[in-house]
């Protein structure tokens, strides 16, 4: 039986992302996105409960998060779980768990409460199909 490695998430940026051009000229943005739940305990104190995930976007969506992606906004990432490990500066192995992005789509509020415009929201379908023309685009796999 084959495997599935698939992570859907909708949350909100904690932060612009930080995008870097690699010297073969491919754009990686990476983000980071915040989901919560809420639940109540035993004795009636209502709980809410955050978690961050990292998020890396390559080549095309990686310009498109650039672009339309702001602090606080609401987003649709679907994706693939990816870890990897790296030295510290003492020489410690560590591992850090990302999201690869696939699929972005825009979501929130149609006003301009986190400094992104009207025309952006209204132009949802059309960063959509921005989006869709990049993975039909697509003629190869991630670099690693």
């Amino acid at each position: 039986m084959s495997s599935v490695n698939k992570v859907i998430l909708v949350g909100n940026l904690g932060k612009d992302p930080e995008v870097r051009h690699l010297e073969n000229g491919v754009s990686v943005a990476t983000f980071p996105i915040a989901t919560s739940e809420s639940y109540t305990t035993k004795d009636g104190r209502r709980v809410e409960q955050t978690e961050w995930h990292n998020v890396v976007a390559w080549r095309g969506l990686a310009d498109i998060a650039a672009k339309y992606l702001h602090k606080g906004r609401q987003v649709y990432v679907e994706g693939k779980l990816r870890t990897r490990s790296y030295d510290d500066k003492e020489g410690n192995k560590r591992y850090l768990t990302e999201i690869v992005a696939e699929n972005l789509t825009l979501l929130g509020r149609k006003d301009n409460e986190f400094g992104y415009t009207n025309s952006d929201v209204a132009n949802t379908p059309k960063i959509q199909d921005e989006i869709a023309s990049i993975h039909n685009d697509a003629a190869d796999d991630l670099p690693f």
